[in-house]
C-alpha cells in the first residue's frame, strides 16, 4: 500500500496495490501489521456500511470524548466526495479541510484520526460505503458540524438543491457557533 500524506498532518490517503488480470483484480483491502508500520498503532473495533444514491450527504459527524473515533474510510460501490474538518482547538488547521474522491475504481482510502469531523456527498447514481472504526458507536457521544456551513469552503460536488441530508444533520451548528471538546494534540 501506498501512504499518502494531506495537507493537514494526521490525515491520510492509502492507494493499496491492485493486482489485474482478465479474470478481474485483487488486493488487500487492511492488513494490520502494514497500516500500522506505514500510518500508525490502531485497534479497530467496528466496521459500518452504508448505502446512499446520489445527492446524500452525511455529516459532518464526530464522537464526543471520551469516545473518540479514527476512521478508515473506503467506496467499494460507485463514487463519494469524502471530507474532514479538523475540529481540534488550538490546531495550526482548525477549521480546514481536507476533501478526497474514494471510489470502487480508485480504491482508495481515507484515514481519519480522532479530532476531525467526517461526511461525504455520493456522486454517482448509488454509493456503498464502509468503514472501520476503533471505537464503538455511543449515542450520547454523538457530535456533528452543518455539513452546509459554506464558511469551511466546501466544494462538495452537489448542486445544493440535489442534497439529501437527514433531520439531524440539518440541526448541527456551524463551525463559529462550535464550542470543540477536542484539544490540538501537538
Amino acid at each position: 500500500m501506498e501512504v499518502i500524506k494531506t495537507a493537514i498532518e494526521g490525515l491520510i490517503i492509502i492507494e493499496p496495490r491492485v493486482f489485474k488480470d482478465a479474470r478481474g483484480y485483487f488486493f488487500e483491502s487492511f492488513s494490520q501489521r502494514e497500516f500500522e508500520e506505514k500510518v500508525c498503532p490502531i485497534c479497530f473495533v467496528q466496521d459500518n456500511e452504508s448505502m446512499s444514491s446520489y445527492g446524500v450527504m452525511r455529516g459532518l459527524h464526530f464522537q464526543r470524548p471520551p469516545y473518540t473515533q479514527s476512521k478508515l474510510l473506503r467506496c467499494v460501490k460507485g463514487a463519494v466526495l469524502d471530507v474532514a474538518v479538523d475540529i481540534r482547538k488550538g490546531s495550526p488547521t482548525y477549521g480546514q479541510h481536507v476533501a478526497v474522491e474514494l471510489s470502487e475504481d480508485n480504491h482508495r482510502q481515507f484515514f481519519v484520526p480522532k479530532g476531525f469531523a467526517h461526511g461525504f456527498a455520493v456522486l454517482s447514481e448509488t454509493a456503498i460505503f464502509q468503514y472501520k472504526c476503533d471505537e464503538f458507536y455511543h449515542p450520547e457521544a454523538d457530535g456533528g458540524i452543518s455539513i452546509l456551513d459554506e464558511n469551511l469552503g466546501i466544494d462538495w460536488r452537489i448542486p445544493t438543491e440535489k442534497a439529501i441530508l437527514s433531520e439531524k444533520d440539518t440541526r448541527h451548528v456551524c463551525l463559529k457557533d462550535f464550542d470543540s471538546p477536542f484539544k490540538d494534540p501537538l
